[in-house]
C-alpha cells in the first residue's frame, strides 16, 4: 500500500466498469459512502440523493461504493446494483463498482480512509473529504444524510 495524502490519488472503476479517477473531484467536497441494497440503512439512499441535489451546485459530490462485507447485504452484480439504485431510489450521484471496505481484500481507498479516521464497521459509513481531498471526518451508519452534524460539516467544508 502506498502512502496516500488525499482521496484524489485513487482510481476505481465506475459502476459501468470504466476507470473513474477521484482526481476528477479536485476542488469539490466529497462524501464517500459504502452502500448496500439489502441493509436496514438502505433507505438512506433517499436522503443521500436529496443531499446531493441540494448541494451539488455548491460543490458537493457523493460517491457510492457498494460493498458486500457486512451481512452479505450487497450480493448483486454491478448491473443489478445500478438498476436497483436508479429504479428504487432514483440515484444520480456517481456509483462505483463493488469493492471490499474491510478485511484482507480491502480496496486501497478504504485502507487509506480507515487509516485516517478508523475502520468501517457497517454499511453506509460516510467519510467527508474537503476540496483538497483530505479526510475531514467520519460518520457512522446511524448518522443519517439529514443529520445536523453532517449538514454542518458539509456546509463548513463548502465555504
Amino acid at each position: 500500500m502506498f502512502a496516500a495524502s488525499s482521496i484524489h490519488e485513487f482510481t476505481l472503476n465506475s459502476i459501468d466498469g470504466k476507470p473513474a479517477p477521484l482526481a476528477a473531484y479536485k476542488g469539490k467536497v466529497v462524501l464517500v459512502v459504502n452502500v448496500a441494497s439489502r441493509c436496514g440503512y438502505t433507505p438512506q439512499y433517499t436522503g443521500l440523493e436529496a443531499l446531493y441535489e441540494k448541494y451539488k451546485d455548491k460543490g458537493l459530490v457523493i460517491l457510492g461504493f457498494p460493498a458486500n462485507n457486512f451481512g452479505s447485504q450487497e450480493p448483486g452484480t454491478d448491473a443489478e446494483i445500478k438498476t436497483f439504485c436508479s429504479s428504487k431510489y432514483s440515484v444520480t450521484f456517481p456509483m462505483y463498482s463493488k469493492i471490499s471496505v474491510t478485511g484482507d481484500d480491502t480496496a486501497p481507498l478504504y485502507q487509506y480512509l480507515s487509516k485516517e479516521k478508523g475502520a468501517v464497521k457497517w454499511n453506509f459509513t460516510k467519510f467527508l473529504a474537503g476540496k483538497d481531498g483530505k479526510v475531514i471526518q467520519k460518520f457512522d451508519s446511524g448518522v443519517t444524510p439529514d443529520a445536523p452534524e453532517l449538514i454542518k460539516a458539509i456546509e463548513s467544508a463548502l465555504k
